[in-house]
């Protein structure tokens, strides 16, 4: 398995979209409280540093475990840098400039001798010469674009509900906000489908997700469902706050309660396992992600028919509770988004399962595409989402 300039181009473009979505959340954060919305400015910058602290206290964990297994020292200059929220871009650095050398620079997978020395990145095992460089650097990039999964649904997911809820109940919306909902849409996509494919080529015993229909379907199902979803959400807090909350908090108690009964073994400390429980059953607000490697057609099935309904639900309340005559037009308009958003998901979802995943050839059973078996691999990603 190589890694290629266009993988590295993939890398640049994913590290781009990082930075943007961070700017225009600081952007947002400064106009509400520049116009005196002190609450959804409060909200927008606590889930930019919960969902920061939470990826950084994953990272940190992980180049823990990295040093101790190279012997590498330096952990106190690591925990400085993340405890002043770098350790994803010390990862992206380290990630852009060998990857940079194996896609343009070496002549062949073993020849690393153009390569710089990166003797302070815990992930660079220089005494494993038996490892492909380029399977080793994709490994690498399955725990970054892993860090920025968890990243993307704590921050930008809340975030753009928030957006819409703002554009939904006061009107227009400035240009900051238009921004902060495009960049939230291209984030929360491009991380799943980045995940999706990097897993699969960093796990030697899955099929890649090669094509462009393939993955066409793939993000299709997943954002059609996603926006559906949280329109959906959006629409009943319009209605009723305390409403919205509760739902969404039912969903997150559910799904913490899911994962505790997979029984997950991610971590190796109880503390930091707990977390990632508490993680996973936010994620699953918003989209279906099996957190262990069995078969997920009859849970995934559940889930998205308890979408449907809770959707729909959702529809003949609002309706039922008649918005005023002039916005009328505006609400109708979003349920036609709605419900055209998840006929649609649901339909990409079923094409994708049943004529484009890799696996269809092979198993009858269903693996959401963030699972598989587990690979005998070397790398922590093994243990994410697959067990």
């Amino acid at each position: 398995m190589r890694f290629t300039k266009w993988n590295f181009v993939m890398l640049v473009l994913g590290s781009v979209i990082y930075m943007a979505d961070l700017i225009v959340d600081i952007w947002v954060s400064v106009n509400f409280f520049y116009e005196g919305q002190h609450i959804f400015g409060i909200l927008t910058v606590s889930f930019v540093l919960i969902a920061a602290g939470v990826v950084q206290c994953f990272s940190f964990i992980w180049y823990k475990e990295d040093f101790q297994k190279t012997g590498q020292k330096g952990l106190s200059c690591s925990l400085l840098i993340h405890c002043f929220q770098g350790g994803i871009f010390t990862r992206y650095w380290f990630a852009l400039r060998k990857e940079y050398c194996l896609a343009f620079q070496c002549s062949s997978s073993n020849d690393l001798s153009g390569v710089p020395a990166l003797t302070q990145d815990p992930t660079d095992f220089s005494t494993s010469n038996r490892e492909d460089p380029h399977q080793k650097v994709i490994n690498e990039v399955a725990d970054l674009s892993m860090l920025r999964l968890f990243e993307i649904y704590l921050e930008a997911s809340p975030q753009l509900m928030i957006q819409l809820y703002v554009l939904m109940e006061f009107g227009p919306a400035g240009f900051s906000q238009v921004a902060a909902v495009v960049i939230s849409c291209c984030a929360i996509s491009w991380s799943t489908v980045d995940y999706h494919i990097t897993l699969r080529k960093s796990l030697p015993d899955k099929k890649l997700l090669n094509g462009a229909c393939p993955r066409l379907m793939y993000l299709l199902y997943k954002l059609l469902t996603f926006v559906s979803w949280v329109l959906s959400v959006s629409l009943l807090t319009v209605l009723n706050v305390n409403l919205g909350l509760i739902l969404l908090f039912i969903f997150w108690l559910s799904g913490i309660t899911w994962a505790f009964k997979q029984k997950t073994t991610f971590c190796t400390s109880k503390g930091m396992e707990i977390l990632y429980r508490i993680v996973v059953g936010f994620i699953l607000i918003f989209t279906f992600f099996n957190v262990k490697g069995e078969n997920t057609k009859l849970p995934m099935s559940a889930y998205y028919i308890m979408r449907v309904l809770v959707t729909l639900g959702i529809l003949a309340m609002f309706w039922f509770c008649m918005p005023p005559d002039e916005h009328q037009y505006f609400f109708r308009a979003v349920t036609i988004i709605i419900v055209g958003a998840l006929l649609l998901g649901i339909l990409f979802l079923i094409v994708y399962y049943t004529s484009f995943h890799p696996n269809r050839s092979e198993e009858k059973k269903v693996f959401d595409e963030l699972d598989g078996r587990t690979s005998p691999r070397a790398c922590r990603i093994r243990h994410f989402l697959m067990q």
